[in-house]
């Protein structure tokens, strides 16, 4: 039996290696999910397309050195449906996205761009809602909305608006961060509950009939991200911020990319028994759920205590916790101890399970 265990873990490894390609004939929902479908549509069209040194580390975020100065540069669209939902909206979501991906990367972010695609129809009274959302949460992130352009399109093809933001940032100099800096033995940190923006928004529908008191995390990361390069340093490996695709599809990239195992402990994970529940009524999976106000981060070992202890004293982080660990073994996977006392692989998303949240 462990012969064949062996075998078939040695054979997904073969097959993670594989370059991804792109040969769907047509575009799924699915591609948008943040799953496999999502991966092989960004590294086997766009990041085949498009190539470059920056591009190629498929990060949050492009590191570019500007005269001397190392910035980060990132971009992301927002098309959520309802455009308010439990602890946040659209343009509060479309400032965070946007402030966390140059966040996880190191950087403090500075500035933001905004386009905003808007439906014949709407009501400009939310239009001005959500315009005071971004403000708000730009103020509250510490950045500046500098630049920006607005379209028009007729109605029914926008859902009401969409909002797309482009963000840049100064990086940490102290912030070194790469998967290939990941070593075996190091530490995997969460910053907090999961699950919570993906079950606040598919609840906010209407479409099941569920009732939960559970509000989106949408929040910038920065002062998490600040707490943990100012306790470990370059001991922080790498980070990410787990939205579409959820815990699940953050570890699986780092196990790839690393070419490492990540052994995570489910009884660790914090997960709000909201969430949990309505997640197991839904049949699914709270790792796979997209979060907005959380960061995932590795750490050398020898330095985790610490950076736990940074990360608990940032406001709205004391759910903070040691999640798992980096093994050599499998390399490019991501296995889980359940709290049975059993061990699952988790695998990237597949297909589309979840309805759009962000």
């Amino acid at each position: 039996m462990a012969d064949l265990e062996h075998e078939v873990l040695a054979r997904l490894e073969r097959q993670r290696k594989l370059r991804p390609r792109f040969r769907d004939n047509t575009i799924t929902m699915a591609h948008g999910a943040g799953g496999k479908a999502t991966h092989s549509l960004v590294a086997g069209l766009f990041a085949d397309a498009f190539a470059n040194d920056a591009l190629n580390e498929l990060a949050d975020a492009a590191r570019l050195d500007v005269g001397g100065t190392e910035i980060a540069f990132t971009t992301d669209a927002f098309v959520v449906k309802p455009l308010r939902f439990p602890g946040g909206s659209i343009g509060e979501l479309a400032v965070n996205g946007t402030v966390n991906d140059l966040a996880v990367s190191g950087a403090r972010p500075l500035a933001i761009a905004a386009a905003f695609v808007i439906e014949e129809g709407l009501n400009a009274d939310e239009l001005r809602s959500e315009v005071r959302a971004m403000a708000d949460a730009a103020q509250r992130a510490g950045v500046a909305i500098v630049a920006g352009d607005t379209k028009v399109v007729e109605r029914g093809k926008a859902d009401g608006m969409y909002i797309a933001t482009t963000g840049v940032g100064i990086v940490d100099p102290r912030a070194s961060l790469s998967a290939a800096s990941i070593r075996v033995g190091d530490r995997l940190l969460i910053s907090g509950a999961i699950g919570d923006h993906g079950t606040a928004i598919m609840l906010a529908r209407g479409e099941l009939d569920l009732d939960a008191d559970i509000e989106s995390d949408t929040a910038s990361v920065w002062p998490a991200a600040a707490a943990l390069i100012d306790a470990a340093g370059d001991k922080v490996r790498v980070m990410r911020d787990p939205t579409r695709g959820g815990v699940a599809t953050v570890l699986n990239e780092l196990a790839g990319d690393a070419e490492v195992g990540v052994v995570v402990d489910e009884a660790a994970i914090p997960i709000h028994p909201p969430v949990q529940g309505a997640c197991e009524i839904l049949g699914i999976d709270p790792m796979y759920v997209a979060n907005e106000g959380k960061l995932i981060a590795v750490v050398a070992a020898d330095v985790a205590e610490d950076a736990l202890d940074a990360l608990r004293g940032v406001p709205g982080c004391h759910e903070a916790v040691l999640a798992g660990r980096v093994a050599q073994d499998p390399a490019g996977m991501v296995l889980v101890n359940t709290a049975f006392g059993g061990t699952r692989i988790m695998d990237m998303l597949v297909g589309d399970p979840l309805p759009r949240i962000c």
